[in-house]
């Protein structure tokens, strides 16, 4: 029995929405049965939510995700050591305590910003682009400094914006500030601010500039609902949760998941990278197709090294 913790709401359309997805089609594939729990944007609710999923009987794996979920986790998992938990985009820091029961999932964020900003250098008319990110935290400043590091390497004068919204849930606000960054110049802003960062899609529409999605295929996703909104969306820098949860999963079945200790994965893993849908092929002259590819080869092959923000 598996429980999946949202520390927020389904319907974001990029992070949680890929982590329901993977896990959706794990439970379809391998026959496990999931509870989904929506614990809301309320912080300081979690801890209690989070200890009472994992205290029931009808939790034998719990999974979460998110830095701000890793605290708590390790208090819960310390407590409830014959029960399994998986963090995803996190880890519990296993040099602290005996975390045996919890496997964590990393992603390299600055890999995959690091060729969107590659693609938002060799994309920009005006010279600006910019990015909005959720909040002022290391994994967000993790997507800046591959996201500036990727533009400045195909064009070192590039000028790149970075805002926070220190919020996750307010698109109207997200619309406000990516409208401010496109009223200085910026004609591609990168978003990393879940549900806040929708409203940099609507800016890009109303203004007629571009954006550039994070963690799903969001243009693939709003085109759904909003074709118009979804031919603004250049590309998105795909962080692979979906495939990672159902991985998982599949190999919590077979009794081969390792616990205790922290995979991460990167470009060279398929763990990021960019969305090549149509509207990547339609808009994307040949040449910049040509070099993001490069780019991707040379994280691949070790050939660049990507700052990071983790310390």
């Amino acid at each position: 029995k598996v429980v999946h913790f949202i520390n927020g709401a389904k319907g974001d359309e990029s992070f949680f929405d890929s982590a329901v997805r993977g896990i959706a089609e794990a439970e379809a594939d391998f026959g496990i049965n999931v509870a989904t729990i929506e614990a809301g944007y309320n912080s300081s609710t979690w801890g209690q939510q989070l200890e009472e999923a994992a205290a029931s009987e009808d939790c034998d794996v719990l999974i979460t995700g998110s830095a701000l979920m890793r605290e708590l986790l390790e208090g819960v998992a310390e407590k409830h050591s014959d029960k399994r938990f998986v963090i995803y985009d996190s880890s519990v820091d296993y040099a602290e305590g005996v975390y045996e029961n919890v496997h964590s999932v990393l992603f390299r964020q600055n890999e995959g910003a690091y060729l969107a900003g590659v693609y938002a250098g060799l994309m920009t008319e005006s010279g600006t682009i910019g990015l909005l990110g959720g909040q002022n935290s290391t994994t967000i400043n993790d997507f800046v400094v591959g996201y500036q590091q990727g533009a400045k390497s195909v064009r070192p004068d590039v000028v790149v914006l970075v805002e926070y919204a220190q919020t996750w849930n307010d698109a109207a606000l997200g619309e406000a500030m990516a409208t401010d960054m496109y009223d200085e110049g910026a004609d591609i802003v990168f978003q990393a601010a879940g549900t806040t960062g929708l409203g940099v899609f609507k800016a890009a529409q109303s203004s007629g500039n571009y954006a550039i999605g994070v963690d799903s295929d969001q243009a693939l996703i709003i085109e759904k609902t909003d074709p118009s909104q979804a031919e603004q969306i250049l590309t998105s820098m795909m962080k692979n949760v979906d495939a990672s949860l159902y991985r998982a999963l599949g190999l919590y079945v077979e009794g081969e998941l390792s616990f205790g200790e922290a995979e991460t994965l990167g470009v060279k893993e398929g763990g990021v990278g960019l969305a090549r849908n149509k509207y990547y092929e339609e808009a994307t002259p040949e040449e910049v197709k040509i070099a993001v590819n490069q780019a991707e080869e040379d994280i691949r092959e070790g050939r660049i090294t990507v700052e990071t923000a983790f310390k």
